[in-house]
């Protein structure tokens, strides 16, 4: 994007793009009056753009001569139906689910990056993200650092491809339910529904055998009063769970090399097509 100058004719004009999947119409109006100020002139406002970005929604889009590829983070605990205090750091649905809509029809982005770190939350919530994530045409990866807990790991393997630090960990455990329980068998079997589609999911999406994984979710011994797993990087990848071990800079030239890949078929495309006129 080009610098900010004195010149009238190099200011942000109307029909300029602005920031793409951050800014709305009003937050435009807001960038026209801050970067046609005389004060920001001389000002990369492609910068300023990606710092609002990850101020507000945890994101950013980092553009390259390789190609542009948008970050997400989801982090904390992932919110659903009902609000988090606000000492919990969360990631929230609302804001998630209509930014991987927006990235996926996007012409300017062409890769998404997943960076994750969280201890779970709600499950309908962290399914319905991943399952969009998985849905997505454009070159996806993500990559665990410190935790992919609970509802963490359908979100790690919905990505095309994933990676996970050597030292991050993943928990995998039996669902659990907060509020009031009733003791009838209708519940034990609504349990059970909800726990076959997140094995369905997982397994569909990773290498790992349904067996395998039902094993790590049922195992007792491991965890001081709870029921399931913690397994750790190698162990992840080992277990068909995630692809390999990695850090950002396997996942980045990842994603660099899938958009390389479209954009060499679509040179050949427009050849061919070319060709028959």
């Amino acid at each position: 994007m080009d610098k900010i100058s004195g010149d009238e004719n190099n200011l942000l004009r109307e029909n300029e793009p602005c920031c793409g999947i951050y800014c709305g119409a009003n937050g435009r109006d807001r960038h026209m009056d801050e970067y046609n100020n005389e004060d920001n002139r001389g000002i990369d406002i492609s910068n300023i753009y990606q710092k609002e970005q990850i101020n507000d929604m945890g994101s950013a889009t980092m553009q390259s001569a390789r190609g542009a590829i948008h970050c997400l983070t989801i982090v904390g605990q992932v919110e659903g139906h009902q609000l988090l205090p606000e000492n919990t750091k969360s990631t929230k649905y609302e804001h998630v689910m209509p930014m991987l809509a927006v990235i996926e029809e996007s012409e300017e982005i062409e890769a998404l990056l997943i960076l994750l770190n969280t201890v779970g939350g709600d499950i309908e919530a962290g399914l319905g993200i991943a399952e969009l994530i998985s849905g997505m045409k454009k070159p996806t990866c993500s990559l665990v650092l410190g935790g992919g807990h609970s509802i963490g790991v359908p979100l790690a393997v919905a990505a095309k491809r994933s990676y996970i630090a050597l030292s991050a960990a993943m928990t995998i455990h039996p669902v659990r339910l907060t509020g009031v329980v009733i003791g009838v068998p209708q519940t034990f079997n609504y349990f059970a529904k909800i726990q076959e589609r997140i094995v369905r999911f997982v397994t569909s999406n990773s290498k790992i055998p349904a067996e395998v994984f039902l094993e790590y979710m049922m195992r007792t011994g491991e965890m001081a009063n709870d029921v399931g797993s913690v397994i750790y990087g190698q162990e992840a990848v080992e277990s068909g769970l995630i692809d390999a071990l990695g850090g950002l800079s396997d996942a980045l030239a990842y994603l660099h090399g899938e958009i390389e890949k479209k954009r060499d078929k679509m040179v050949v495309e427009n050849k061919d097509a070319a060709a028959t006129e």
